[in-house]
C-alpha cells in the first residue's frame, strides 16, 4: 500500500507531487515492500514510464550517460563544476525524486538526499521514497517522524518549498 506525507503539512501538495504519488500507486502491486524485496533501481524501473509521461527525466542505468545530473556549483565560463545525481528530475516543476530501498533509513540515505536536494540548483521540491517495511522495520514511519519533528521544531529552515515522503 502506498502511503505519503507532504511537508509542510500546512500546504496542499502541488500537482507535480500528486503525479509522483499517482506513479507509485499505478505500480503498487509490483513494488509493495510487504511482498517484494526490490532494489531501488528495480522500483525506479517500474515507475519510469509514468514518470516519463509526467515530464521527468529518469535515470536508466549505471553508466554516466544514463544518469541524471543536477548542478550544484558553477565554475569557469559558467560550466557546471559540481553536480549531484538524482533518480528523476522534473526541470519545469523543479522537482527531484530519490527512490531508496534497504539503506534508505538504515544508513540515513534519506538525510543525504535531503542535503543534496537543498544544494541543487533550481530545485524547489524533493520527493523521497522509502520502503514501508524493511526487514520488519517501519521505514516510512521513521522518515515521517523525522520530518514531523524537523518541521514542528521550526529550528531548521529548508531552501525547499516542499518535501514529499512516499512509502511503498
Amino acid at each position: 500500500m502506498v502511503q505519503w506525507q507532504y511537508y509542510p503539512r500546512s500546504d496542499a501538495p502541488p500537482p507535480i507531487a500528486v503525479s509522483v504519488v499517482s506513479a507509485f500507486e499505478a505500480v503498487n502491486d509490483s513494488i509493495d515492500s510487504q511482498h517484494y524485496n526490490l532494489k531501488s533501481n528495480e522500483v525506479l524501473a517500474e515507475l519510469a514510464p509514468s514518470l516519463l509521461d509526467a515530464g521527468f527525466d529518469v535515470e536508466t542505468g549505471k553508466r554516466a550517460s544514463e544518469k541524471i545530473y543536477v548542478p550544484v556549483l558553477f565554475g569557469l565560463n559558467g560550466r557546471a563544476e559540481k553536480s549531484f545525481e538524482a533518480d528523476a528530475f522534473h526541470a519545469k516543476d523543479r522537482f527531484v525524486l530519490e527512490v531508496e530501498a534497504g539503506r534508505g533509513v538504515t544508513n540515513n540515505q534519506f538525510l543525504k538526499d535531503l542535503f543534496q536536494a537543498c544544494m541543487m540548483q533550481d530545485v524547489e521540491y524533493l520527493g523521497i521514497a522509502v520502503r514501508n517495511d524493511y526487514r520488519g522495520n517501519p521505514d516510512f514511519e521513521r522518515v515521517v517522524r523525522f520530518f514531523d519533528t524537523m518541521y514542528a521544531s521550526n529550528r531548521l529552515q529548508l531552501p525547499l518549498d516542499g518535501v514529499l515522503v512516499i512509502g511503498y
